[in-house]
């Protein structure tokens, strides 16, 4: 069943219960966040919550792991990438 999710703003489809960074990963630019040290791309490395590399902001909570995260309609994800 679709649902509507929101990336930085901007209305996204998603199937309900599709994990967040199989969502991200199908953007046109696929990256999650930036290194908080040298500003460096990141995005899902091991999916499966062990890397961290996946870390986005979900309905103003930061440093959630987009790869063990259901989307929900209506969710408000921000990657910090502006």
């Amino acid at each position: 069943m679709p649902i509507e999710i929101h990336i930085d703003g901007e209305p996204c489809a998603a199937e309900a219960d599709e994990l967040l960074a199989s969502v991200l990963l199908r953007q046109p630019v696929p990256i999650f966040r930036k290194h908080p040290v040298d500003g460096s791309s990141r995005a899902a490395f091991c999916m499966m919550g062990v890397c961290f590399e996946c870390l986005v902001e979900i309905d103003g909570v930061p440093n959630q792991q987009a790869c063990v995260v259901k989307v929900r309609d209506g969710m408000q994800i921000n990657r910090g990438l502006s």
